[in-house]
């Protein structure tokens, strides 16, 4: 195997060459975007046929010499148990096994590659089952630079931002088996300087390396980035970034507007997936996120997969990652719930626009009988008391119980009262609300806050 280094520089190098290229496809048009779509598509089917087992029954209906975007519909949606109980049928390269990457994700302790081509990721497991990833050289090269050429396509058309340094302080994941960490450690160079805090660290470790390297980009998980506005109102948190970068959870309208609020700067948002990279992408200049509309297929559909239209929120999505031949996925589901928006961006780019992603489908309590609750019921209330910085909530047979981190006072009494109203409301008989107050909220192994914990089988 070589060694990691010497591996790393040859991936910096294919960085460098195709930036030039990339930040290009911002400015395609939408007749080119849909071209370059239907061509990967094709090349897509035509290697999941040749080389996936699983693949060639399932598409040998498809002739990907013909097939058309508009045609996917008639290709069933792939499911993440789809995935992993057929792992080993699904990749295009035999040496690639299920236990071969399990194996590998278990021994990372930073960054590495396997077989010297790929890197594995793996979905934190959060709602539904766990999911195992893998991406080839130059998808991973792709899927990095999904990201990133908005912020230097930015750059460059900004002046102030040209004149100031690339520092990134990112409180983010830590573990290598999650893209955001892995990607940043593969393609660390000069050009854009890094510096990671992973958010298991003590909050004061947090805020005194940030005061150190002072970020000119701020990036993180916004339940994270929340928590570091109130350190710099209490007067902790000295610094002035130029931009702020949220992904990997929701960012909420009242977290948005804290950090706008705080250190007034514009705040992006990227919908991330470790089944397709860069899926959406803020442009800074106009409202909600730029899909890779040159990389993938995105498909907002209800929950009986019925495409929707611009401006109805779907229920779920079906992905199709036109770039990572490593690992085909066609119509594959992801249950964020997004929303097209429709009008022309003032940046100018083609690439199509949703809003920001407020939550998943599998947030929703459902109960005995039949009442359905988003979770944006409890995010009106939870989000609207400023001294509440973090919760969480869990269903029970009658209602929920919260867990609330707070710094200040807050009435817990008319929280609770108006969250049994709205409750109520919706048709949940004599609904029943607890507010806990605690010291500290339990985060996932990747550092990542979920919020909503729904009744098993509910």
């Amino acid at each position: 195997m070589a060694e990691y280094e010497v591996l790393r520089q040859k991936h910096l190098a294919q960085l460098m060459q195709l930036i030039p290229q990339q930040l290009e496809r911002i400015t395609w048009s939408g007749e080119r975007l849909r071209t370059e779509r239907q061509e990967r598509l094709r090349a897509l089917v035509r290697v999941a046929k040749e080389r996936s087992a699983w693949h060639r029954e399932r598409l040998a209906h498809v002739d990907p010499e013909r097939l058309r975007e508009e045609d996917l519909e008639q290709i069933p949606a792939m499911t993440k148990d789809d995935l992993m109980e057929h792992w080993d049928d699904i990749v295009t390269d035999r040496r690639l096994t299920l236990d071969l990457v399990e194996s590998h994700l278990g021994s990372l302790t930073t960054d590495a590659y396997l077989l010297d081509r790929y890197h594995a990721v793996a979905s934190a497991g959060s709602s539904g089952p766990r999911g195992v990833f893998v991406y080839d050289w130059d998808a991973w090269t792709l899927s990095y630079l999904g990201f990133t050429r908005w912020l230097l396509w930015e750059r460059l058309n900004d002046p102030e931002l040209t004149a100031t340094p690339m520092v990134s302080g990112s409180v983010a994941a830590e573990v290598a088996s999650h893209m955001t960490s892995a990607q940043g450690q593969t393609f660390s160079n000069p050009m854009l300087t890094v510096h990671q805090f992973p958010v298991t660290l003590p909050q004061q470790e947090i805020v005194a390396g940030l005061n150190q390297v002072q970020p000119t980009y701020l990036h993180g998980y916004p339940s994270a980035l929340y928590q570091l506005t109130h350190e710099a109102r209490a007067g902790n948190l000295h610094i002035s970034p130029k931009r702020i970068v949220t992904s990997s959870e929701p960012l909420l309208p009242e977290v948005r507007g804290a950090l706008e609020e705080t250190w007034d700067a514009v705040v992006g948002n990227w919908w991330g997936t470790s089944e397709g990279g860069p899926t959406g992408v803020s442009c800074a200049k106009g409202s909600g996120m730029h899909l890779a509309d040159d990389l993938l297929i995105i498909e907002p559909v209800d929950e009986e997969g019925r495409p929707v239209a611009p401006g109805v929120r779907s229920a779920k999505v079906y992905l199709t990652n036109l770039y990572n031949l490593a690992l085909p996925l066609i119509r594959y589901e992801i249950r964020d719930e997004i929303t097209l928006l429709d009008e022309p961006c003032p940046c100018g780019s083609a690439h199509r626009r949703v809003d920001d992603i407020q939550g998943r489908l599998d947030d929703c309590f459902v109960y005995a009988e039949g009442v359905t609750v988003h979770p944006l019921v409890f995010r009106s209330a939870l989000g609207g008391e400023r001294n509440i910085v973090e919760y969480q909530v869990r269903q029970t047979d009658k209602g929920a119980e919260i867990a609330a981190r707070c710094l200040g006072d807050v009435d817990i009494a008319g929280l609770r009262r108006k969250i049994i109203q709205e409750l109520a409301q919706l048709g949940l008989r004599e609904p029943e609300v607890s507010i806990t107050p605690v010291e500290r909220l339990e985060r996932q192994a990747i550092g990542k806050l979920k919020r909503f914990f729904p009744l098993p089988g509910a």
